[in-house]
């Protein structure tokens, strides 16, 4: 079942372990209107100067602001850089009874010089040594003191020296005795595969260093780059599973032997430059895993709150209140036939390949979401034709549906490969095919092309008609007999 609400209200119950390298993000803005004298470079009054924490740090804020307690184990230095990331660490409910101040040791910071909306510079200072040993020695004393508490922990490895490969062979032999999912988000995963991680979660740049390959530079493409290349990347990475973020185009998971799930973002130009969509990635998805959701949930829930943040500016979060509404709009999610004609259009005018599906989606289950998730890969838009209740009714029985449409549409767009819903009262889609036109007519089941009525229509359309197949023993059918059989067991 895909009941993210339940997941969502279970998140503050877990008690996270964050360890990795935080840095002070620091924001210097103003207005610009003339060249300095020295050189051809714009001058820059600064009126606006905004601290948050960056690296690890930001991440914990996300965790924080999910409404989780987290505790963060990290180094900064005694400097006045040190001094502000720990004041913005706590102003974000993030506990700093895990950060080790360390004499001689330069907080990582990073200052970005903004002139309006056009970022000029970005300065990086500090992080750039190793930590002492008995700083070091510190550090897994932390580790060791905290993890028992913790239902999962996070490993954050930016490259800033602070996990030293001497600390990261004492974190591999403390892996056993943690409990719940351990999760790696690092610049170089292939260092941490010998923590035998429950999951990684490369951006593409890494995920083309852990392969040692150069890849195609964007869309689609590299997508298919990464399914090509599942088992090496399971194999050098040493974690039960791969995920690879593509940005503004979603993310990727790899288990083994298992088909590749997908997720699409939905993002909108963002005020401002914003930094840590990948954090609040992460911090979604370790926090779902943690919660007993399923991979292909936490893949979901970490793409919803990563499209959360493209739409803020500067360093920002994913807060719970963000999470919800973005999961389930106020409105129904259902778009009406008069909305879906000028999306068409739109999406015709583009060069779209449009997809469409039609089902019942009473009790979505497994076999529904991968059923969806493989039919938005066959084009660039996924349109889900919802029967009404009545025809519902009509297909199934007086006793279905079970779950009125407006539920059944809002369990939909919950989903990232799902775009439009529209709903139809008829036995079959006939109408929404002729308007639509769509380039595939997608079904699940045990059909052939020649057994469905849309067929013809759909190849008179010029498009093609595909079939897929649900996981095995999915159904609304048998899931409830299942819950029947189990009500009618004597007590």
């Amino acid at each position: 079942m895909f009941d993210v609400r339940t997941l969502i209200d279970r998140i503050p119950r877990i008690e996270v372990l964050i360890i990795g390298d935080a840095v002070l993000d620091c924001w210097m803005a103003g207005p610009s209107h003339r060249l300095c004298r020295e050189a051809p470079v714009p001058v820059v009054t600064v009126t606006d100067r905004t601290y948050a924490p960056g690296g690890a740090g930001n991440t914990a804020a996300n965790v924080a602001a999910l409404g989780a307690p987290v505790h963060l184990v990290s180094v900064i230095g005694d400097d006045q850089d040190g001094r502000l990331l720990r004041d913005a660490l706590v102003d974000r409910d993030v506990s700093a009874d895990g950060l080790l101040t360390v004499p001689g040791y330069r907080t990582p910071s990073k200052r970005r010089v903004l002139a309006g909306q056009q970022m000029l510079a970005r300065l990086d200072d500090g992080g750039d040594e190793p930590i002492p040993e008995h700083a070091a020695d510190e550090l897994i004393r932390t580790v060791d003191r905290l993890a028992s508490r913790c239902a999962c922990v996070l490993v954050c490895d930016y490259g800033t020296g602070m996990l030293t490969d001497g600390i990261r062979d004492r974190l591999v032999q403390r892996r056993r005795s943690w409990s719940g999912p351990v999760v790696v988000d690092a610049h170089d995963p292939a260092r941490w595969a010998a923590l035998r991680p429950t999951a990684v979660t490369p951006n593409y740049t890494e995920t083309r260093l852990l392969l040692d390959e150069r890849g195609p530079e964007d869309g689609d493409e590299r997508a298919v780059f990464v399914e090509r290349h599942a088992g090496r990347l399971l194999d050098r990475s040493g974690a039960a599973m791969v995920v690879c973020t593509l940005d503004a185009d979603g993310a990727v998971l790899l288990q083994p032997g298992r088909r590749i799930y997908r997720t699409y973002a939905k993002t909108a130009p963002a005020p401002g430059f914003t930094t840590g969509a990948g954090d609040s990635f992460v911090a979604a998805f370790t926090l779902a895993l943690a919660a007993g959701a399923h991979e292909t949930t936490a893949l979901e829930l970490g793409t919803i709150a990563a499209g959360v943040v493209c739409q803020q500016a500067r360093t920002s979060v994913c807060r719970r209140a963000e999470l919800l509404r973005a999961i389930a709009p106020s409105e129904s999610g259902i778009t009406s036939e008069e909305e879906l004609a000028e999306y068409v259009a739109a999406y015709r005018k583009a060069g779209r390949r449009l997809v469409f599906t039609n089902g019942c989606f009473d009790v979505l289950h497994r076999g529904h979401i991968t059923y969806l998730n493989q039919a938005k890969q066959l084009g660039d838009v996924l349109i889900v034709a919802l029967n009404s209740d009545e025809s519902v009714r009509r297909l199934k029985g007086p006793d279905r549906p079970v779950n009125p449409v407006e539920d059944r549409a809002a369990v939909l767009a919950a989903l990232s490969c799902v775009d439009h819903i529209v709903v139809f009262d008829e036995e079959t889609p006939a109408k929404l095919l002729e308007a639509v036109r769509p380039d595939v007519y997608v079904k699940g089941g045990d059909y052939t092309p020649e057994m469905l009525p849309e067929t013809p229509i759909v190849w008179r359309l010029g498009g093609e008609v595909r079939i897929l197949d649900y996981v095995d023993d999915r159904s609304t059918t048998r899931i409830i007999e299942r819950i029947r059989r189990t009500a009618e067991v004597p007590r």
